[in-house]
């Protein structure tokens, strides 16, 4: 018994083999040539003979190599303009580079006026005003004045300040400076 395909089943099977035999013909285009030795070469040229594995006992592996070596890079942080260093500057030198921008180095240590005096916890504190009026709070070991004048102690009387400095004949002088709270009225 045979049955009739409708119209349409007929024609998507007849595109679906055509479509198949165009992959197949497009896809066996590549075409394999086999090489041809001559026959006068093969005999001129002696057999190589064959060589032995080597085991792997006898390899040699190389060495790991660090991918993050950086040794032959150049620093991107080192400054392009390199300066001679000069002499090394001695300590007094230092801090007074240090201080030359700060107003209470600017002063002579005569020329401030005590106001104020804080006693009683671990430090004592004193407050010191400038001629420009600008306050500042000193501490045991804190430097004042233009002659590096340093704080030596401070008490309920006062705060006693030593100043050394070279004098025009080269002399290290020694100079007890003490500030004193003003009386009252």
């Amino acid at each position: 018994m045979t049955r009739k395909l409708p119209k349409n089943s007929f024609i998507a099977l007849q595109s679906l083999v055509m479509m198949s035999v165009i992959l197949l013909a497009t896809g066996c285009d590549k075409k394999e040539d086999k090489p041809v030795a001559p026959a006068a070469a093969t005999a001129q040229q002696p057999a190589k003979p064959v060589m032995k594995p080597v085991s792997s006992a006898l390899r040699v592996t190389p060495a790991p190599v660090n991918q993050f070596d950086f040794s032959a890079k150049k620093d991107p942080f080192k400054p392009v303009v390199l300066t001679k260093p000069d002499a090394a500057p001695t300590k007094d030198a230092r801090e007074r580079i240090a201080r030359a921008g700060i107003p209470i180095h600017s002063f002579d240590v005569s020329q401030f006026r005590l106001i104020g005096i804080i006693t009683g916890g671990r430090e004592n504190y004193a407050q010191v005003v400038d001629p420009n009026k600008k306050s500042y709070i000193l501490k045991k070991g804190m430097a004042i004045g233009k002659n590096d004048g340093k704080v030596m102690s401070i008490s309920s009387s006062g705060v006693d300040i030593l100043e050394q400095f070279r004098d025009d004949n080269g002399r290290v002088r020694k100079e007890h400076i003490k500030l004193t709270l003003p009386r009252k009225q």
